[in-house]
């Protein structure tokens, strides 16, 4: 039987790279169930030459379409196919269409490690009735400053989000705007009140690029809209049945001050029961959403419950669960509306 090797790409986040190696065997699985062609086996962690690997069999060699696939797994460096003792490099052709500066040039407290936001996004999308490399739109309703968004971009995806704090919407504004204005990308971006019955209820950032002005000018671009106000609210801005994929990080209740002081008055998981409903609303029929949240504010039944309620199906996936710091247990959950 064929046999494959994953190395770990290294990760700048030391305590998320002690556990890349046991997420990419479970985003792995994941891609086998719900995207390969070929059938996985054997599929464990191993080191070779002192390096981290994810290695696994298949029946029959990789064909080129299974290569693609997994040229997009969130930690994988390079993919080899073993010979003895010997590595044999297989030519990787990702999705990514942008220079990977725009998911790694902010910098800011409580960032979301970008690893894990392409993991969180790849297990949803792979969740959905929808390709990985099709069209999709993604929304993030909780987007903070964007890194959901980014990596949606690097797809090829049009991206949405909605966030409740003004700072943040400014900075991914501000960020957003002169990235593309650096790398010379032809676009158009305006910020816009967005008002109902006259009264103000947010801002919207609206930005449409492309990889170049020939493409631009024959409609081949890219979309992202981005709101200030609260996600409770999302329906109010956009229109049932808009994405594809929702993916978000929920606050942690650390950082974000979730209750008490000068934060949010809700708690994460109380925040995700008012709004899980709406954003249910905001799914195409066979969607998928994806929610990465803090465990010590709650559990996984808990959540599961919640997102029951909203009418979504949660989809059984492997362990995701890991160590962030001492406050904060990280684990995902997925589910999909029904087609």
């Amino acid at each position: 039987m064929p046999r494959y090797a994953l190395l770990i790409l290294p990760a700048f986040n030391r305590v998320y790279g002690q556990s890349s190696a046991r997420l990419t065997h479970a985003e792995l699985a994941v891609f086998s169930d719900r995207a390969l062609t070929a059938t996985l086996s054997d599929i464990e962690e191993s080191r070779i030459g002192g390096l981290p690997y994810v290695t696994f069999a298949t029946a029959r060699p990789l064909g080129e379409p299974d290569v693609a696939l997994l040229s997009n797994l969130s930690s994988v460096y390079a993919l080899f196919e073993l010979a003895g003792e010997l590595l044999r490099p297989l030519t990787m052709t990702p999705l990514d269409r942008l220079s990977s500066d725009l998911l790694t040039i902010q910098k800011y407290a409580g960032k979301t490690n970008e690893h894990f936001t392409k993991l969180l996004l790849n297990v949803t999308a792979l969740a959905s009735d929808f390709p990985l490399d099709a069209r999709l739109s993604v929304f993030d309703p909780m987007c903070g400053r964007g890194t959901t968004l980014n990596q949606a971009l690097m797809y090829g995806y049009d991206a949405y989000g909605l966030d409740v704090d003004g700072k943040d919407f400014d900075a991914y504004s501000g960020f957003l705007r002169t990235w593309l204005k650096n790398k010379r990308l032809k676009h158009t971006a305006e910020i816009v009140p967005v008002r109902r019955e006259r009264a103000l209820i947010g801002r919207r950032l609206s930005v449409t690029f492309a990889l170049s002005k020939e493409a631009y000018k024959a409609g081949e671009t890219q979309q992202v809209s981005v709101v200030n106000a609260d996600t409770v609210r999302s329906r109010d801005f956009f229109k049932p049945r808009s994405f594809h994929v929702i993916a978000t990080d929920a606050p942690y209740g650390v950082q974000h001050g979730s209750k008490g002081g000068g934060g949010l008055a809700r708690s994460p998981l109380e925040l995700i029961a008012q709004a899980a409903p709406t954003w249910a609303e905001l799914l195409r029929p066979g969607g998928a959403l994806g929610i990465s949240w803090n465990t010590y504010g709650g559990g996984r039944d808990e959540l599961a419950g919640i997102l029951a309620a909203a009418g979504l199906d949660v989809v059984p996936y492997p362990d995701f669960e890991h160590w962030v710091d001492q406050a904060i247990v990280r684990d995902l959950m997925v589910a999909r509306k029904p087609a």
